[in-house]
C-alpha cells in the first residue's frame, strides 16, 4: 500500500495515513477472499485492485474538490456500488462523508455490509435496491449533495438514475472511459428533461492504464419531473 500512498499523493494531492493504508490493505484482502466464492469483480490482481479500484475511485476527489468547499461533510449516494467502488475508498479517506451505497445484487450487498462492519466505518448505509426504486422514495429523492456512479450504464440512462436523487444545487459524477465525450453529447436531451447541466469533463490519468479516463460532472439546476425515474428497466431500454 506504500505505492498507493505515493500515487495518491502525486496524482491527487492526497496524504494517506497509516490507518487508512491499513484499511485499504484489509479491503484488498477481503475483496480477494470473497471473490473466490462470490465473483464480485473481474479485477482481482494486486496492481489492478490498487489502480483500477482504489486509485480510480479516489480520482473522484478531483471533481469533489472543484465544486464543494465542505467536502468532508457531504452526503453522497454511490449508485450501482458493486463491490464498493468508488464509495468505500472515498469513505476511507474522508471518514466524515455520509455515504449511501446502493446495489441491486444481494451477494454484493452482503460483501459491502461485511466490509463496513469490519472496518468500523461510521455513517455508511448499504441499500439492497435498484436506483429506480430509491429515486422515487421520499427518503432519498433530492436528499443528496452528490450522486456518483462507475460503470453502471450509458450516460443518458445513468442520469435518470442519478439526478432525481440530488438536491437542487447538488452534483452528479459519472466515471467514464474513452466514450465520455460521445455519451455527454448523447445525454443532451436527458439533461434538459431532468434538470441537469453538463459542467465539465475532467481527464484522469492512472498509472499503467492506456485508456483515457474522464470524470463527467453534471450540476443539478432544477427539479426532475415526478415521473422520473421511470419503472425498473425502462431507463436502460428507452433512454431519454
Amino acid at each position: 500500500m506504500k505505492t498507493l500512498a505515493a500515487e495518491a499523493h502525486a496524482l491527487l494531492g492526497l496524504e494517506l495515513d497509516g490507518a487508512q493504508l491499513e484499511a485499504f490493505e484489509q479491503l484488498a484482502i477481503e475483496l480477494t477472499s470473497w471473490n473466490q466464492q462470490r465473483n464480485l469483480t473481474s479485477i482481482i490482481d494486486p496492481p489492478g485492485i490498487r489502480i483500477k479500484h482504489f486509485l480510480d475511485s479516489l480520482s473522484c476527489v478531483l471533481a469533489l474538490r472543484a465544486t464543494s468547499a465542505l467536502l468532508p461533510n457531504l452526503k453522497i449516494v454511490d449508485v450501482g456500488s458493486g463491490a464498493g467502488f468508488p464509495g468505500l475508498p472515498l469513505k476511507i479517506v474522508f471518514p466524515a462523508l455520509r455515504m449511501t451505497l446502493v446495489e441491486a445484487t444481494r451477494k454484493k450487498c452482503e460483501f459491502l455490509e461485511h466490509v463496513v462492519q469490519l472496518l468500523q466505518l461510521k455513517g455508511v448505509t448499504v441499500l439492497h435496491a435498484r436506483a429506480e426504486e430509491i429515486g422515487r422514495a421520499a427518503a432519498h429523492r433530492e436528499r443528496y449533495d452528490w450522486a456518483i456512479a462507475r460503470a453502471v450504464a450509458p450516460l443518458p440512462a445513468l442520469l435518470e438514475y442519478l439526478l432525481p436523487l440530488v438536491r437542487i444545487g447538488g452534483f452528479c459524477l459519472a466515471q467514464k472511459g474513452s466514450t465520455a465525450a460521445a455519451e455527454a453529447q448523447q445525454a443532451t436531451a436527458a439533461l434538459a428533461v431532468l434538470g441537469g447541466s453538463l459542467m465539465q469533463l475532467l481527464p484522469v490519468e492512472l498509472p499503467g492504464v492506456a485508456e483515457p479516463r474522464f470524470l463527467v460532472l453534471v450540476a443539478k439546476q432544477a427539479a426532475a419531473p415526478a415521473k422520473y425515474p421511470r419503472r425498473a428497466g425502462l431507463p436502460a431500454k428507452r433512454p431519454l
